[in-house]
Order: structure tokens, then sequence, then C-alpha cells
């Protein structure tokens, strides 16, 4: 009997491989360690489907696997889950991975390259470094109040006034807080640096990367947008349109419908939540001008505006904005304004 599958439960050192029958049988699911695995692998007929959950290493196994002549499925972890049954454990993980990868209509994790990979784990990088230096900020703004002097809004600004008031000998700052600041400031100013370093790479590493400029002439889109779509769906070939990539991003409505009543609630917020949230940002810049844009994005907001008013308007832009870098992707052309939205608007 042929195989109709092979799900690999990933781990660290211990694996475990599942391999499904096309009579839906279980002809073996075992343990395996990680020196073994690339053996147990060969054991297998060239052209078979591996399954795994998309977790850590998957996209490297992936690519190992399809450079061995092995088609490769990274199924969503939440997608697996429900394919779970009785127990958990590692056997039935792995049977779950070979189910789910099957099932009609699953929208499967496209393997990222070694490029992609690089300007996301440059991302997670300028990430962390980012939210440390937010906690700076905040960690100067509430040492200062305590001594009452208040910084006005923004980093910016920030770094502009923090100079003076530790120049200052009479706004109230003790001798040990003034040293703290400044030690604090020092740091702000070398993490300021260290983002800037990594914008220059990721920007570097993203204009060799096909659809780069092309999702750069999209409204709202900036390397920061654009360099997270580039690392996290490549070409957007695993969606067959441009309203699949919204509801992976969790930019639709949830459905609640039964008898033939439809019942729309507020997005579900499913798939990847920094995308969602860069999308309503770059949404967001865009609404602010939408009274200066004379053509027909600025007249469809609007209207849109108008009808539903801000918040929901923001949203509704993050979806259509999905949509449309997902069409200036697949037909490698810069946005144009007259195909994107329709001429009545």
């Amino acid at each position: 009997m042929k195989i109709k599958v092979v799900g690999i439960d990933l781990a660290k050192d211990i694996f475990q491989v599942c391999v499904l029958r096309e009579d839906g049988k279980v002809q073996r699911n075992r343990k395996v360690r990680r020196n073994k695995l690339l053996h147990e692998v060969r054991q297998l007929p060239e052209g078979t489907l591996i399954a795994m959950e998309a977790c850590a290493s998957s996209h490297y196994w992936a690519r190992t696997f399809k450079s061995m002549g092995y088609k490769t499925a990274l199924v969503p972890a939440q997608l697996v889950k429900p394919f779970t049954r009785k127990q958990k454990n590692d056997a039935n993980d792995a049977l779950a991975i070979c189910e789910a990868a099957e099932r009609p209509e699953i929208h499967l994790v496209e393997v990222k390259t070694v490029e992609q990979q690089d300007i996301k784990a440059l991302r997670c990088v300028r990430r962390r470094i980012v939210e440390h230096r937010t906690a700076i900020v905040n960690q100067i703004r509430s040492l200062s109040a305590e001594y009452g002097v208040i910084f006005p809004l923004g980093i910016k600004r920030l770094r502009e006034t923090l100079p003076d008031a530790l120049a200052d000998d009479e706004n109230g700052f003790s001798r040990i807080l003034r040293s703290l600041l400044s030690d604090l400031l020092d740091d702000l100013r070398m993490l300021d640096i260290d983002v800037t370093a990594l914008d220059q790479q990721i920007d570097q590493l993203c204009k060799q990367q096909p659809g780069y400029s092309e999702l750069m002439s999209v409204p709202g889109f900036g390397p920061v947008i654009t360099s997270a779509l580039v690392s996290e769906i490549g070409s957007g070939g695993q969606f067959a349109n441009g309203r699949q990539l919204a509801a992976w991003c969790g930019l639709v409505p949830k459905q609640q419908s039964s008898g033939g009543k439809q019942m729309l609630g507020g997005i579900t917020k499913h798939g990847n939540k920094e995308l969602r949230v860069l999308l309503i940002h770059g949404a967001r810049a865009v609404l602010r001008f939408a009274d200066k844009r004379d053509d027909r994005l600025g007249r469809w907001l609007r209207r849109l505006i108008e009808r539903r008013g801000k918040n929901k308007a923001t949203v509704a832009l993050a979806n259509k904005l999905a949509r449309i870098a997902w069409g200036v992707l697949n037909s490698k052309q810069h946005f144009d304004a007259r195909l994107a939205f329709a001429s009545n608007t």
C-alpha cells in the first residue's frame, strides 16, 4: 500500500514520525532521534508528502526535505489542534498533522527562503530593541514625575528636552537621579543607533526581494510594513485571492450564521497578529490625510467615514490594503487607484 502522507512532530532531540497509508491506516508511528531523522526520511519513496506543524525550525526542515526530493507542507498549529484525539502526546500529534495536511482548503504556510528568514530575524531583533527602548522611555518619564518634572509626549520630544532637564540645577532632581537619567539617556541613544542600523540592513535585504518596490507604492506602506509582508508571505502564492490574505490576517468579520440567517460581528483577529497590527497602523496613517486626497481612494474613504465612522473605516481600509498588497504582488504592477477602486466611488 502506498504512503499518503508522513507527519513529523518536530522537537529539539526526539521527533515523532507517523506514516499514513492511502487506505487511512497508520503504517508506523515511532520516535526518531535527531541524528537518525534524515536516515529515516531517506527510506521514504521520492516525492512523498511530508507534513509538519509550522513552528520553530519547521522552515529549516522543509527546505532540507525539499532539497532531498520530497514534497512538504507546513500546517498552521491552530489548524492541527482540532484533529488531536484522546490524550495529548507526540504520537497523536504526529497523526493529527497527517490528517490536517490532507484537509481541503487548508491554507498552508509557505516555506520561507533563507533570505526571508534573514529579514524576519532582523525584524525580531528590531522589535525587541524597540520594546526595550520604549521601556526605558517610560521609566524616564515615571522617575522624573516623582520629582515633579513632566516631559512632553513623544519620544522625539523626550530626546530634545531631557538634556536640558539634566542641565537645570533648579528642577528638583537629586544628584542620584540626575546620574541615573544620564545613564538612561546614553542607553536610549545607543538603542537608537542599533534600530537605525537594523533598519538599513532590512531595507537592503528587502530591496533584493521580488515585489518590494510594488508594495512600497501602496498607500500607507513604508519599509516596516513592506518588510513584514515580504518576510511573512513572500509572493503570496499560497492565497487564491486577496480576500484570503485579509482573512489570514484576521481582518474579516466573525460569522455566526445558521438557517440562512447571516450574522456578522467584529473582526476575527485570527492568523498573523503582527501583520494585522501593522496594516491597521498603515490604514490609520492614510486616514489622517483622507480629506486632502482628491483621487478615488480619498472619495471612497470619505464616504466610508460618513457611513461607518473612523474606527470601522480604519479596519475596512486595512482589509482593503491587504487585498491590494496581494494584487500588486501577483500582477507585479505598482498601485493604481483606478484599478483598486471602482469608477463610481
